[in-house]
């Protein structure tokens, strides 16, 4: 009799034993063409796109161009060492990304190898950099708070776990603070960082490390790393491999913050891949893929429902524009795959407006119903007044008398817009936000001296917690304010104020401004 199991077992011995290419070699071709990065490797079979592939000498590329008759790849490392006929050997295989616990608090490149100096990651789990995005069924509601400790944001932009919120202007305009201070208030929230680095200056990086480094943030974050003297495959793959990391502690259910920093330099980095390799060049050069460049990495981002463990990365890409171009190429493309912007403006940052948000241009189309409800009760009308406020602003400037009703609406819009800065890295809590909001929508501000608004705002701050701890200690933003918490505010807020202004000087405040 003739024994099935003994033969289906035999089968599946020899099956496990047997490679990729049947007879226990691997595929291999040899290199027609060497040149910027770029090779072109003739006789090779059985080539998957974006398959990883050895050189001979221990150098790493990526298929990206599949051809009748050659394969065209761009190497990750060697580009003065390899060359023309040098043997190319494929893999079977994707770019992996490690992954795991061990990660945090470490500096690595987009291939996962630690670069910060300290002990080889002992991690074997790996994650494809390239993943499927979860599906519209696997999806939950965006309903849980990312706090980020500036007030302009928390209060008109707000972010909500699971949502893409684009940061958007000219360079030097505050963007990657923003992403830093998003990350350092994320200290005790239970929330997992990522940091990507895409073609950034060394030194640049160097100094937000520190500042992590410095603040213990490192924690609980990861920094994935592309310099700008790395090459362009590298800082090409760098956000997937980012979001490959952020995928697997999604997936065990936990809340994780990726930036991107910055998705400018990403797609300048796949333009030039893409010349090199002569795919056709579209509007701005710009290869016709480029949305499909962004748009896959950043679906990936999302709050997964309850049955598939409740976990959520949620996206903070950088774009950086031209001369306040929000039309342009990339910012428009970037601008309709995410789920709001906070737009950055150079003139209110040289005036002395930081965080410099322009709340005309800035909007978070989902984190409106994720915002804590005292918070959201009391900014309800302040991105209004903000508008009313620099319209009149923009009006005064023609040097018309003013009634006034308008001389109180413009020192309450510049107080509130004084109220509204802040530190870098000096973030609030949401009850001191409610404090600080509470306080400067009601009449108590016509009392105070407008150059003095910002010293009288800290000085509360520090005066409750010194005296009042219990007013901050009783506060819940899961619920709206009552009259009677919004009453011992404004009481104490008083209070602060006979002690630190004089009723005196404070009284006059309306008479100096209309002199002004």
């Amino acid at each position: 009799m003739i024994d099935i199991n003994a033969i289906g077992k035999n089968i599946r011995q020899k099956i496990e034993n047997v490679s990729a290419f049947g007879d226990g070699r691997r595929a291999c071709g040899r290199i027609v063409y060497s040149g910027d990065g770029i090779i072109r490797i003739a006789g090779l079979e059985d080539v998957k796109y974006n398959e990883l592939l050895e050189v001979k000498g221990g150098y790493r590329a990526l298929a990206l161009n599949l051809e009748e008759g050659s394969v065209g790849a761009v190497l990750f490392s060697g580009e003065d060492k390899v060359r023309y006929g040098d043997v190319v050997y494929s893999t079977g295989e994707t770019v992996q990304m490690r992954v795991g616990e061990e990660l945090l608090g470490r500096i690595v490149d987009p291939l996962g190898e630690a670069i910060d100096g300290l002990a080889p990651l002992k991690t074997t789990q790996t994650r494809p950099v390239e993943y499927p995005a979860p599906a519209i069924m696997d999806r939950g509601k965006v309903n849980k708070p990312l706090q980020t400790g500036i007030l302009a944001i928390d209060s008109m932009i707000p972010i909500g776990r699971g949502q893409r919120e684009l940061i958007i202007g000219d360079r030097q305009t505050g963007k990657t603070a923003i992403a830093v201070d998003a990350i350092l208030n994320q200290k005790n929230e239970n929330v997992i960082c990522i940091y990507v680095s895409i073609g950034q200056k060394a030194s640049s990086l160097a100094k937000i490390i520190q500042t992590l480094r410095n603040a213990g943030a490192m924690d609980y974050t990861c920094v994935v790393c592309s310099t700008a003297d790395d090459a362009a495959p590298l800082q090409y793959i760098a956000p997937y491999s980012g979001c490959a990391l952020a995928e697997y502690f999604m997936y065990q259910g936990k809340d994780v913050l990726i930036v991107y920093d910055d998705l400018s330099k990403h797609a300048v980095a796949y333009r030039a891949m893409s010349l090199l390799l002569k795919r056709p060049a579209g509007r701005e050069a710009y290869p016709g893929d480029v949305f499909y460049l962004h748009s896959r990495l950043l679906e990936r981002a999302a709050k997964l429902s309850e049955e598939k463990g409740g976990g959520s990365i949620t996206a903070l890409p950088i774009v950086e524009t031209l001369a306040g171009d929000i039309s342009a190429y990339i910012p428009t493309n970037v601008i309709s795959i995410t789920d709001g912007q906070i737009y950055l403006e150079t003139e209110l940052f040289n005036s002395g407006v930081r965080p410099a948000v322009n709340v005309g241009l800035s909007v978070s189309r989902v984190g409106g119903s994720a915002q804590r409800a005292a918070i959201r009760q009391i900014s309800g009308q302040l991105r209004i007044n903000l508008a009313q406020y620099r319209e009149l602003a923009i009006f005064m400037q023609f040097g018309s008398d003013l009634d006034s009703e308008t001389q109180k609406t413009l020192s309450r819009g510049a107080k509130m817009t004084d109220t509204l800065k802040q530190k870098q890295y000096l973030n609030y809590s949401v009850k001191e936000m409610i404090i600080l909001l509470t306080v400067s929508q009601s009449d108590l501000v016509d009392k105070i001296p407008e150059k003095k608004m910002a010293a009288y705002n800290e000085g509360l701050l520090d005066y409750i917690r010194a005296n009042c701890s219990e007013l901050m200690e009783g506060l819940d933003p899961d619920r709206k304010l009552s009259d009677e918490d919004r009453n011992r505010i404004l009481a104490v807020a008083e209070e602060y104020l006979n002690c630190s202004v004089g009723e005196e000087q404070g009284s006059t405040s309306d008479k100096e401004y209309a002199e002004a």
